[in-house]
């Protein structure tokens, strides 16, 4: 793309990127990928990560304990996720949040550790980061139930859940993040979902080294290919690509204003 995007969610610490990062950060950046945040899913991994986000400056960070590792996990206290905070390139909570595909016989400790981190984005003022999958009644839920305590911030990570949670998270303020599921061919009803939400709560990620847009699908996924799904993206909400470009990085920078500071500073 011509225009600046932001990929607001991958994994750069994961194997499948290793040896390889100053290619990957660089095509990135080829492609109008300005900034990405990777997520850290286990706190172990801290070390890894915080060596990439030191090593290239349009790199950020998350951390949080992924729903289906919350059982393996050693448990992490609302005080473990809040110190995090110190570090001005650690710019999100999680990703958290319950998935009930894979993982359901952990539903109740999966929930536990949700709220944990919940909580942790209420104290720290710092953006939650949503996984959901199979769980949407629940997921409203302890959303709401956490946002009447005190109000927080949140993206729907990878949206791809009903049309209700969508519009149970919007009526929250919170942000729904389009990922390579919505360029499949098969996701009209969740481009159909985009295309009724607002712009100004649409963000951009890769979910890399997963879902993979066309015309890479079944292949590793990668920052760079934001660019495919910005331009499906244009395509749902009728806009152009350049309108597009600039509502989602506008979008991002208000969700994750720790990032937008450091980009400005640069």
């Amino acid at each position: 793309m011509a225009f600046e995007i932001v990929d607001s969610h991958c994994h750069l610490d994961f194997p499948d990127f290793q040896g390889e990062l100053p290619q990957i950060i660089a095509r990135a950046h080829e492609a109008g990928v300005s900034r990405m945040v990777t997520i850290c899913t286990k706190l172990h991994n801290l070390p890894n990560v915080r060596a990439i986000v030191a090593a290239y400056p349009s790199v950020f960070y998350a951390a949080g304990i992924h729903p289906m590792s919350a059982a393996e996990h050693p448990p992490v206290s609302v005080e473990d996720l809040v110190a995090l905070a110190d570090d001005p390139k650690f710019v999100g909570i999680g990703e958290t949040g319950l998935d009930y595909h894979y993982t359901a016989e952990t539903a109740e400790i999966q929930q536990h550790s949700l709220r944990i981190h919940i909580e942790a984005a209420q104290e720290t003022g710092l953006p939650l980061i949503i996984h959901s999958r199979a769980a949407d009644e629940d997921m409203a839920r302890i959303l709401a139930e956490g946002m009447a305590a005190k109000p927080y911030s949140c993206v729907m990570h990878c949206f791809s859940s009903g049309e209700a949670l969508g519009q149970a998270a919007l009526e929250m303020g919170f942000y729904l993040s389009m990922s390579g599921v919505a360029t499949f061919p098969k996701s009209q009803e969740l481009r159909d979902i985009f295309a009724r939400a607002p712009l100004d709560r649409i963000l951009l990620e890769t979910d890399s080294p997963y879902l993979a847009p066309p015309p890479y699908r079944g292949r590793r996924n990668e920052p760079a290919y934001t660019a495919f799904t910005a331009r499906v993206g244009a395509g749902v909400f009728g806009v152009s690509e350049e309108a597009f470009a600039a509502a989602t990085t506008a979008n991002f920078d208000r969700l994750f204003p720790r990032a937008a500071r450091k980009a400005q500073a640069a």
